[in-house]
């Protein structure tokens, strides 16, 4: 008899610990792990925003595989296609051959993409911070927006480089400014043909509140230590228009901007719609066993899925897409895979969320772990303890840790490493062509 095969599209949160628990639960007589990812290495996003803003090296980050899974095999290439009747998959490897792959079962942890709307020149000009390729990118465009404001002799091209928008106010938004308004403001002391007060940053969300997911008085106290720093925030505003030198407000207002770098939120995989499955707001709709009802074959976890939220009383309360709920849905994804195949009884997924950290650069940090609200240098411990203790492997967290202590100590060195091509930055070239 053939050993089953089990087929998990993805290698985020989701991906990656379904494949480390199935390693542990199911011996190699007992199924085949192939895992179809379009890299090497499982990316711990939460720390872009310390990437983007030259704290820590790419590197840090990137788990890779074939270090982290014994077993598992990866199959280097997207998810094009599906045929759930016919149990197959049809794979584009990453040299352009394409082959179609038979499973067992299917696990869809395909992750998420920024989401957009239908705002002129958004997608041509704004930015986003997904994936390792956009972080990098996002640096090198920052500082070469110093570079050039620093030998133009055009006020209105000068303001333009120096102001910087960010579109969301949740945790991505939050992070990916605190960072990289930290970065502006120490480089500034390189270029001292530029003035301080010409370097501007925006932060607008179309919510009334900030970080709404850590409570009010967290928020504010977000908002407090951001607009200390000079960081304008304007709530209940959005972007109505981009063009390549100035961002249009919904509140009438125009800013002189060569930067805006959009985090208002994500959508799941362009690969998610292809598959024709009932869906909730994009999000495949699964069981609390994370399985769907009409393929009971196949499990859909992370950014991908609408799963029950039985800690919110189930029905029609959903997990939020969280890294947090993926690596959790992720073992339970595993365990009732491993069940179906060894006759035993499936698990629902049941999850309280634990709270959120978010660090805003230096000792400044808001946190709220098992409700408890911290702020200041207690609510940066917490912050950092917890991404260290969440970094995949022993050799990442080393790496982290001693970016950590070198970036407080020598700063940054401010090198543009030029790998992305500026002809193809835009947010969807660089998340849609990877």
């Amino acid at each position: 008899m053939p050993v089953p095969r089990i087929v998990i599209m993805g290698a985020g949160f989701a991906g990656y610990n379904t494949a480390r628990t199935l390693e542990r639960l199911l011996r190699p007589a007992k199924a085949e792990i192939v895992m179809v990812a379009p890299f090497g290495y499982t990316l711990y996003q939460p720390l872009l925003p310390q990437v983007a803003g030259g704290v820590l090296d790419p590197r840090a980050i990137a788990g890779p595989l074939h270090r982290l899974l014994s077993r598992t095999q990866l199959l280097p290439g997207k998810v094009r296609g599906a045929d759930l009747h016919e149990r197959t998959i049809d794979v584009e490897k990453i040299d352009g051959t394409k082959v179609s792959l038979h499973y067992d079962r299917l696990v869809l942890a395909a992750g998420s993409v920024t989401r957009t709307f239908d705002i002129p020149g958004l997608k041509e000009h704004a930015h986003g911070l997904k994936n390792l390729a956009e972080a990098v990118y996002l640096r090198d465009h920052v500082i070469a927006q110093l570079e050039l404001a620093n030998v133009s002799m055009d006020p209105a091209e000068r303001a333009a480089r120096l102001g910087f928008l960010v579109v969301g106010g949740g945790y991505s938004g939050v992070e990916t400014c605190a960072n990289l308004q930290l970065l502006t403001t120490k480089a500034l002391r390189r270029f001292p043909r530029l003035d301080p007060a010409l370097l501007t940053w925006t932060l607008i969300d179309i919510a009334p509140k900030l970080l709404p997911e850590l409570g009010e008085r967290l928020g504010r106290e977000a908002m407090r230590l951001l607009s200390r720093r000079g960081v304008d925030i304007r709530l209940g505003t959005t972007l109505e228009r981009l063009e390549p030198h100035c961002a249009h407000l919904t509140d009438g207002t125009t800013l002189p901007c060569r930067t805006a770098i959009w985090t208002a939120g994500v959508t799941p995989s362009p690969v998610i719609s292809t598959l024709n499955l009932p869906a909730d707001r994009g999000r495949v709709r699964v069981g609390a066993d994370l399985r769907l009802a009409d393929f009971p074959d196949v499990y859909a976890v992370g950014d991908a899925a609408a799963v029950p939220d039985l800690a919110r009383g189930g029905g029609d309360a959903m997990c939020p897409p969280t890294a947090q709920h993926a690596t959790r849905q992720a073992r339970v994804a595993a365990h009732n895979v491993a069940a179906s195949l060894l006759g035993h009884e499936p698990r629902q997924y049941r999850h309280k969320d634990l709270g959120l950290v978010v660090d805003l650069g230096g000792v400044q940090a808001v946190a709220r772990p098992l409700g408890v609200e911290l702020t200041g240098i207690v609510a940066q411990a917490v912050t950092r303890g917890y991404h260290l203790a969440t970094v995949p492997s022993v050799s990442a967290r080393a790496r982290v840790l001693g970016q950590w202590l070198i970036h407080a100590a020598a700063g940054d060195d401010l090198i543009r490493l030029g790998l992305l091509d500026p002809r193809t930055s835009s947010l969807v070239d660089v998340e849609h062509s990877l």
